[in-house]
C-alpha cells in the first residue's frame, strides 16, 4: 500500500478542495455529507494515513473513540465491534475497547478507564451504567449507545425492537402446537434480557395462557448457564415441549444438556435462541433463532459518531429482530412419537 499519498492528491481524487478534504478527515467542522463521503471514500481507496499525532496536538484532539462493551471475546459483541471499525476506517479515528464482562463493578471501572484516557467521544455497547451518568458524559463528549435507550439521548441510542423479537419465537412455537414454552433468560438487570422476558410473557398473555415460573431460568448469557438451566429445569419435574433462550450461546449449552439427558432436538424437543451468531446455522441441527443486525448496528454507530463529530445532525435509526426458521423447531406431535412433553 502507498504511504506518500499527500492530502492533494486526496483532494484531487475527491472532486474537493484541499481545504474541504483537510475538514472532513479532522473532523473539525461540518462538510456536505457528499463531499465527506466522497473524501473518505479517497481515503480508503489511496490508502491515505495521516500523523495522528502531530493533528491531535494541531486540533486538540486524541483521534481515539472510546468502545465500553461487556465482553469483546463474544461472538455477539464482535459482530457490533466489526462493524465499528469498519465504520471508523478511513476517518482517522482509531477504537479503544475496554469490557465490562457483564458486572456492575467491571463495568464502573472500564467507564473510569476510558474516561481518564482523552478520547474524543464514546460507544455503550449495553451494560448498566445508570442512564444519569451517560448523561452527564454526553454533556462532555459525543456518546453513541447501542442495544439501550437512554431517556433524554434518545436520538443517539440505536437499538432493535426486542420484545417483538422474542414475540416472533414465542408464535413461532405456538404455531408449532407448542403451549408449554420454557425460557432461559438472562440477567435481569440487563435491558435486552428485561425486554426478551416481557416479549416472552406478552406473547404468552396474547395467545391467552399463563404465565408459569416454573418454566424461567435466569441465565448470564454463556454456554454454561444454558446447559445449568436445562438440568435445572428437568430436576423441577415439570413438563414442556419446547424452550426459549435469550441468546444463541445459553441454546448452546441448552443443546447440549437436552444431549447428555437422551433428548432429541427437535424430535423430542423445540429449541429457538436469540441472536443468530454465525455457528448458529451450522450446529447439529441447525438453530432457528432471531437474527439482530449487530454488524450493520455496530457501523451505523460509528458512522453516527463521525458526523456527530463532524457537528453533523444525527436521526436515530430503528433496526428489527427477524426469525430465522431452521431445523430445531417443530411441529408437536409430528415426530414425538406420542410424547406430548419432556418430564423426569
Amino acid at each position: 500500500m502507498t504511504t506518500n499519498i499527500t492530502l492533494d492528491e486526496v483532494a484531487r481524487a475527491a472532486g474537493v478542495s484541499v481545504s474541504t478534504a483537510s475538514r472532513v478527515i479532522s473532523g473539525a467542522v461540518r462538510v456536505a455529507p457528499n463531499k465527506r463521503e466522497a473524501v473518505l471514500q479517497a481515503v480508503r481507496d489511496l490508502g491515505y494515513r495521516t500523523n495522528l499525532i502531530a493533528r491531535g496536538l494541531a486540533s486538540g484532539r486524541s483521534m481515539s473513540v472510546g468502545i465500553l462493551t461487556q465482553d469483546i471475546s463474544s461472538p455477539y459483541y464482535g459482530e457490533v465491534l466489526r462493524g465499528i471499525e469498519e465504520g471508523l476506517e478511513g476517518s482517522g479515528y482509531s477504537p479503544l475497547f475496554v469490557s465490562g464482562h457483564w458486572r456492575v463493578e467491571e463495568e464502573a471501572s472500564a467507564l473510569d478507564t476510558l474516561l481518564g484516557r482523552p478520547v474524543d467521544a464514546m460507544i455503550i455497547l449495553g451494560g448498566h451504567t445508570p442512564d444519569e451518568r451517560l448523561i452527564q458524559i454526553a454533556e462532555r463528549l459525543p456518546l453513541m449507545a447501542v442495544g439501550r435507550n437512554i431517556r433524554g439521548l434518545e436520538d443517539t441510542c440505536l437499538r432493535v425492537d426486542n420484545v417483538q423479537g422474542a414475540c416472533s419465537v414465542v408464535q413461532h412455537l405456538l404455531e408449532l402446537g407448542h403451549h408449554r414454552i420454557a425460557y432461559i433468560g438472562g440477567p435481569t438487570s440487563h435491558r435486552d434480557a428485561s425486554d426478551r422476558l416481557q416479549g416472552y410473557r406478552q406473547a404468552l398473555e396474547d395467545a391467552g395462557l399463563d404465565f408459569d415460573e416454573g418454566l424461567v431460568i435466569e441465565g448470564d448469557f454463556m454456554e454454561a448457564s444454558g446447559l445449568l438451566a436445562v438440568e435445572s429445569l428437568l430436576l423441577r419435574g415439570t413438563s414442556f415441549t419446547a424452550i426459549m433462550a435469550a441468546n444463541d450461546q445459553m441454546a448452546y449449552g441448552a443443546r447440549l444438556g437436552l444431549f447428555r439427558r437422551g433428548i432429541r432436538v427437535p424430535e423430542d424437543m423445540s429449541l429457538v435462541g436469540f441472536d443468530d451468531l454465525p455457528n448458529s446455522t451450522f450446529t447439529t441441527p441447525p438453530l432457528t433463532t432471531v437474527r439482530q443486525p449487530t454488524y450493520e448496528m455496530g457501523l451505523a454507530a460509528a458512522q453516527a459518531m463521525l458526523k456527530m463529530l463532524a457537528r453533523e445532525p444525527v436521526e436515530a435509526q430503528h433496526f428489527h429482530a427477524e426469525l430465522k426458521i431452521r431445523e430445531s423447531t417443530a411441529r408437536l406431535g409430528r415426530t414425538m412419537r406420542g410424547r406430548r412433553s419432556v418430564r423426569v
